[in-house]
C-alpha cells in the first residue's frame, strides 16, 4: 500500500507538467496519465468494497503471475475501458481533484476484507492483496510513462 501511496505522491508532483504531451511516447498527455490511473485506483476499489468474498473465483493466471512478479506491463498491448478514461479538456484544478478522489479510495481498501475481490477482464478475480500490487504495478507503469514524456 505504501508503493501505491508513493505513486499518487508522485503523480501530485508531476501536475505542473499535465498538459506535457510527447507523441512518440504515447497519444494522452501527463494530466491523462494520471486521471486513468486514478480512474482505475476508484473504480477498482469501488468494485472490492461491493464484492462478496463468497462470489470470487479464483483461478490461476499466468499472465497476472508474471505482471505482478516483474511489476511490470508491456507497453501498447492493452486498451483502457471507456471508464478509465479521461473525458474532455483536462485542467489542472482536474487533476488534483482526481489524485485526491484516488487517495480516499486508496485508504478505503485498508477496510475490506482480505478476501474481497475485483474482476479484471484478462487476470481474472484478484483478490485484495494481489489487487492492491496490481493498483501499484498499473500506477507505476503510467507512471514511468509520464517520465518518459516529461523527459
Amino acid at each position: 500500500m505504501k508503493k501505491l501511496v508513493q505513486v499518487l505522491v508522485d503523480f501530485e508532483n508531476q501536475t505542473p507538467h499535465y498538459l506535457a504531451q510527447n507523441s512518440n511516447v504515447s497519444e494522452g498527455n501527463v494530466g491523462w496519465h494520471i486521471i486513468h490511473s486514478c480512474l482505475v485506483i476508484t473504480s477498482v476499489t469501488k468494485s472490492i468494497l461491493n464484492s462478496y468474498p463468497s462470489h470470487c473465483k479464483k483461478k490461476f493466471s499466468w499472465k497476472a503471475f508474471i505482471i505482478l512478479l516483474l511489476a511490470k506491463f508491456p507497453r501498447g498491448n492493452a486498451k483502457a475501458p471507456s471508464f478509465t478514461q479521461p473525458a474532455g479538456e483536462i485542467t489542472s484544478d482536474m487533476v488534483l481533484e482526481h489524485i485526491k478522489e484516488a487517495r480516499k479510495s486508496a485508504n478505503l481498501l485498508l477496510t475490506a476484507n482480505k478476501k474481497q475481490y475485483f474482476t479484471h477482464p484478462i487476470f481474472g478475480d484478484l483478490q485484495l492483496p494481489s489487487a492492491i500490487r496490481f493498483l501499484y504495478v498499473h500506477s507505476y507503469h503510467h507512471e514511468k510513462i509520464i517520465r518518459d514524456i516529461v523527459g
